[in-house]
């Protein structure tokens, strides 16, 4: 049985303690939440803790879940680990290159298991597109958006996270972690823009912005993302990977509704146009709701513990997509394109 001390209790924390709670081969010894309280039923029975520092001294787990904001996540995992835990980390897994490359070395280190929470590596419609995208070969453009239209609960969310990080970063490192899965060519340069289109958000902080990727192999990316009560519901879900061959693209499901966490990784088919043939429409049934995403995600960290699963190019590609990310976002402070060569493994 793995010890699992699960820190922060958001949405993500609070799916990621479920999916523990509900596993055969774990144990949670703890909960850590600021606030002290637990908004949920089935998690009401555990030890929880407001000092993630204390609660690590007093439970002593196996793995510690970091579900915390993102400014918290390098300390909290590198600590995890000196205190002889294996660490699952919230997606992005730092807030500087330096930071990631800290945390990947620590893991290395003292031999720890480490797992960064790219969500589409669990879901099947998104593990279908990446399969048919390099199936058709490259060079690649890929078109990727995910725009919210968030009010009240979900905006109140969107400023707590803009403290730290913009929505480039906080949502695009899954899409630019799905380029890197399809194309092993390195990134050279990317330019990015962006607006601030909201009083209530800090003065030096974005909520809308898009960027522009190109790799050595002379593919080529753009993702787009927007937090708010101002941002269109129109186009907001694009999922385009398109080649010399063909083209595959994740299809919106129908009554998607941008504001709503599991219309974010909901999917409709993947669809596969092959230049010069008919288009082939593949429907995936029983999609994995939010839930059940983490739950395949969680139970993947475990069996990366019990099997000793090789994670170097996990590593590896959760440093570039967040390396990738971060110049986006110097480029829309700068205003000018930043190159790649240095800041990527």
């Amino acid at each position: 049985m793995i010890r699992v001390l699960i820190a922060g209790l958001g949405n993500m924390g609070m799916s990621h303690a479920l999916a523990h709670h509900a596993h055969s081969e774990a144990e949670i010894v703890g909960l850590v939440n600021r606030s002290g309280v637990v908004e949920n039923e089935a998690l009401s029975g555990y030890p929880v803790y407001t000092n993630y520092m204390e609660a690590l001294a007093a439970t002593k787990p196996d793995l510690v879940v970091i579900a915390t904001y993102s400014d918290s996540h390098a300390d909290y995992a590198v600590a995890a680990m000196e205190a002889g835990a294996h660490v699952f980390v919230e997606k992005p897994l730092a807030t500087t290159v330096a930071d990631a490359e800290r945390v990947v070395e620590a893991a290395q280190r003292l031999e720890k298991k480490l797992v960064v929470g790219y969500i589409l590596r669990h879901h099947p419609s998104w593990e279908r597109l990446i399969e048919e995208a390099r199936a058709l070969g490259g060079p690649y453009v890929f078109r990727m958006n995910l725009n919210q239209q968030s009010t009240g609960g979900e905006w109140e969310t969107h400023k707590a996270l803009m403290d730290t990080t913009p929505p480039i970063v906080d949502c695009g490192v899954h899409y630019v972690d799905v380029w890197c899965q399809i194309t092993d060519a390195r990134p050279v340069s990317v330019n990015g823009m962006g607006l601030r289109l909201s009083d209530e958000i800090a003065p030096d902080m974005y909520n809308y912005g898009q960027f522009q990727v190109t790799f050595d192999d002379g593919s080529v990316g753009w993702y787009e993302a927007g937090w708010g009560p101002m941002m269109s519901e129109t186009a907001f879900f694009v999922k385009d990977v398109i080649s010399p061959a063909g083209a595959v693209s994740i299809t919106e499901a129908d009554k998607a509704d941008s504001s709503n966490v599991d219309s974010h990784t909901k999917v409709g088919a993947v669809l596969v146009h092959r230049t010069g043939g008919e288009d082939r429409l593949i429907n995936m049934p029983k999609e994995p709701g939010h839930q059940e995403l983490c739950d395949r995600e969680q139970d993947y960290m475990l069996r990366a513990i019990l099997d000793d699963i090789d994670l170097s190019r996990h590593q590896q590609d959760a440093v570039q997509s967040l390396a990738i990310c971060l110049a986006a976002d110097e480029s829309v402070r700068t205003g000018r394109p930043v190159s790649l060569k240095e800041v990527t493994p």
